[in-house]
């Protein structure tokens, strides 16, 4: 599956699933509302058994590993099943271990600095992070101006609100929003799948929106 495929609904959940039970509910609950992406981030111990539950149970989700900082992840990561990775971060061991495994990797990104160095590295769908903390989307656009024309496409993740999301999407380099706010660690922690299916069913039409 190539990396437009992964994205094609120009949204990821970003989840943090503190028990393995909870992963095929959640994504269960996501894909109810419409979305099929979910990035399991590997800031908990059972992340790797989260990806692999989600992925023998639930064929037609996308499933990422996110928080990847060591190429030790990255391996957990690409044997649990994960389709892509995310670094908050760019690191070149981890970027080493993605290409070894021919594992579509996002690089956190926030400077020019780190956006050429990620290109060197040979990745061209950098995750933009903290986008809110660093500026948002006038920072992101005054990025593009010069990396515009390399092919390069951002992930913008951090902070993003179903309120700002149209605000990203409406930039043509941004292949993908990550987010949080559908599936928060508290709404998860208490089993409100019927929550999480509507504010992922809001983030859709607010995508579907941006789309026509």
């Amino acid at each position: 599956m190539n990396i437009d495929s992964l994205l094609q609904q120009r949204l990821v959940c970003v989840a943090v699933i503190e028990k393995t039970d909870d992963a095929v509910p959640l994504t269960e609950a996501l894909l109810a509302g419409g979305l099929n992406c979910i990035e399991v981030t590997f800031r908990t111990a059972g992340a790797a058994e989260s990806i692999a539950r989600i992925r023998k149970h639930l064929p037609n989700a996308i499933v990422g590993a996110g928080t990847l900082l060591t190429a030790d992840q990255v391996k957990q990561a690409v044997d649990a099943g994960a389709q892509f990775g995310v670094s908050p971060g760019l690191s070149e061991a981890v970027s080493k271990a993605a290409h070894e495994n021919k594992f579509p990797l996002f690089p956190g990104v926030i400077t020019p600095g780190e956006i050429m160095r990620a290109l060197e590295l040979g990745w061209k769908h950098l995750k933009f992070f903290p986008a809110e903390t660093f500026g948002g989307v006038n920072a992101l656009k005054a990025l593009i101006g010069p990396f515009g024309h390399t092919g390069v496409k951002f992930i913008p993740t951090g902070g993003i609100t179903a309120a700002t999301l149209p605000n990203y999407l409406a930039i043509p380099q941004v292949a993908a929003v990550g987010g949080s706010w559908m599936a928060e660690k508290k709404l998860v922690a208490e089993k409100d799948w019927a929550k999480i299916t509507a504010f992922t069913a809001e983030a859709m039409k607010v995508i579907a929106a941006a789309k026509s």
